[in-house]
């Protein structure tokens, strides 16, 4: 893996990353035509890399006030051109003194469309130009900040009806929200206003017509304020829990399991929950559908069948495409749910499951030196997916035409592919095998060894 590359000129440094791995490397170059002839850089792994343009003289922005911080989410927007600043006091003095409002972004290492954000916008000098003359831009880790992430979700879900990461917040420097929401595109598309058409929206709004932004500040201030302020008593009747079986059953998908339509998330808390009322009621209808859900989630493409594990969430309400990042918790949750689902219907493939998520902790989650990581990146190399899919051609190369081929056979690993012209091993088409034959369980190590020691195996995070 590259290193960033630098260059001495007199008193200054010049860093250069290597841009395919941009999101590992934390630099930015700024290239202008000079009289100079090209230069050649040498990295600390030996690479070189040539800048074949003529007279390139190199540049690039102090670092912003991230690069005092230790958050891995933080240090990767250290170089970005975009003046950010850490939560505190000094960023909401400077914008009380500059008399501008604050953006505020949340997000966490691991988030998919939170690198895609960064790429896009806080990269870009067009976007950065307009945030450094208009706003005070804040930007908090999630993971680190979860007290202050739970405040501005709140927000996000009170204004949109929705919330997720990256969370994008403005603000006036008080602390009062007026305009909230997730992933926003440098341009519009999609439906979604653009930063570059936003953020001169909002500037004018705040110069011309401050008290409208001042209002909705105030109201959304309010509105949280009393939502959630602790009653005086905390009860709850025995209709609560019928009330959300009721719900439950009314958008359960009795074909693929789970609630609603995609995207579909585990919702591993829901599924104790009915496991709960089976063993405190016994509801066996409660039992079913969360044995279900269980077996539905194991078969398909949220479950990493080679290396174990659950990612966060399904694309598809049929469990096949994940949003491919893992998270501790959830794993965790799930240990939890299939252990507790095993205690009560006994299916021979559940100890089998909550096994090869504890191998997916122990392996890609857990420090050397104790503790855990918090989470597992969805991209590899710059590739959402990249480190889990397979081609059939590579697995046939792996494991031997024989082996090979019973293994896509089994896992639907095709030519064709089912996400990107590449295969997510699922088994969707086949039915479960209750403990893995022996020869099955070596074709899955050898592709894991294959894959973990491969150029895309993701990074994970520390929290």
């Amino acid at each position: 893996m590259p290193h960033s590359n630098h260059v001495e000129n007199g008193d200054n440094v010049y860093w250069i990353k290597n841009s395919s791995n941009r999101r590992q490397h934390s630099a930015i170059v700024f290239l202008h035509y000079h009289k100079e002839a090209f230069q050649e850089l040498t990295g600390d792994s030996g690479e070189k890399l040539t800048l074949t343009w003529k007279g390139v003289f190199m540049s690039i922005f102090e670092p912003n006030l991230l690069i005092h911080e230790k958050s891995p989410y933080l240090l990767q927007h250290a170089h970005n051109p975009v003046r950010w600043y850490p939560w505190g006091s000094e960023a909401f003095e400077k914008a009380r003194a500059e008399d501008k409002p604050v953006f505020l972004s949340i997000g966490y290492a691991s988030c998919h469309w939170c690198h895609v954000m960064e790429e896009e916008s806080f990269e870009d000098h067009e976007v950065a130009e307009l945030l450094n003359k208009h706003f005070i831009s804040i930007k908090v880790d999630r993971e680190e900040r979860p007290d202050i992430d739970s405040v501005y979700m709140s927000v996000c879900q009170a204004m949109t009806g929705s919330g997720g990461w990256p969370m994008s917040v403005f603000m006036t420097p008080d602390q009062k929200p007026f305009f909230a929401a997730t992933y926003l595109p440098k341009t519009t598309r999609y439906q979604l206003t653009g930063l570059l058409d936003l953020l001169p929206r909002i500037s004018l709004l705040w110069k011309q017509d401050r008290e409208r932004l001042l209002k909705i500040g105030n109201e959304i201030t309010d509105h949280l304020n009393t939502n959630q302020r602790p009653s005086e008593t905390v009860s709850l009747s025995e209709d609560v829990p019928a009330q959300a079986l009721a719900d439950l059953n009314a958008s359960f998908d009795n074909v693929n399991g789970g609630f609603g339509t995609a995207p579909k998330f585990p919702t591993p808390a829901v599924l104790l929950f009915l496991i709960q009322q089976y063993k405190q009621c016994g509801d066996k209808d409660s039992l079913a559908m969360a044995e279900h859900t269980l077996l539905r989630m194991y078969r398909g493409g949220i479950f990493d069948h080679i290396g174990g594990g659950f990612s966060r969430y399904s694309t598809d309400d049929r469990w096949l495409v994940p949003h491919f990042e893992k998270m501790l918790y959830d794993n965790a949750l799930l240990l939890e749910a299939y252990a507790e689902a095993y205690a009560c219907c006994e299916n021979p493939l559940f100890p089998e499951i909550a096994d090869a998520v504890v191998s997916c902790v122990l392996n890609e989650l857990s420090h050397p030196d104790g503790g855990f990581y918090c989470s597992q990146d969805a991209d590899s190399e710059g590739e959402e997916g990249k480190y889990y899919t397979f081609t059939r051609d590579e697995v046939l190369h792996v494991l031997g035409e024989e082996n090979g081929s019973l293994f896509c056979s089994l896992y639907d690993i095709t030519d064709r592919g089912n996400f990107e012209g590449k295969s997510i091993p699922n088994l969707l088409r086949q039915s479960p095998f209750p403990n893995d034959p022996e020869g099955l369980k070596r074709m899955k190590r050898t592709l894991y060894l294959y894959r973990k020691n491969g150029p895309a195996c993701p990074q994970t995070k520390r929290s």
